[in-house]
């Protein structure tokens, strides 16, 4: 992961996908202007789905992710709006 990382930073790329798991090693190695867009983010009171490297929103922006993707959780839910606010 962190391999292909530095190689997308050296190839010009503006930012990487992480997991939330990985955000931290990500941040601590590589520059702080490359972007890390992180899915698998779910709220603490959702059920993990098929996420097997999750992380809450607030943990995941802690942890220097630049932008997090809640698709799931939000989409699937009764109330999308509600969840979204939270």
């Amino acid at each position: 992961m962190l391999r292909l990382a530095k190689l997308a930073e050296r190839s010009g790329c503006p930012g990487v996908l992480s997991s939330p798991v990985e955000i931290q090693i990500l941040r601590k190695t590589l520059p702080s202007v490359l972007l890390i867009v992180t899915p698998g983010i779910r709220p603490v009171d959702t059920e993990n789905g098929d996420q097997n490297r999750k992380g809450t929103p607030v943990q995941a922006i802690k942890d220097g992710a630049s932008y997090i993707i809640v698709g799931r959780p939000i989409v699937n839910a009764p109330n999308p709006a509600e969840v979204a606010k939270k």
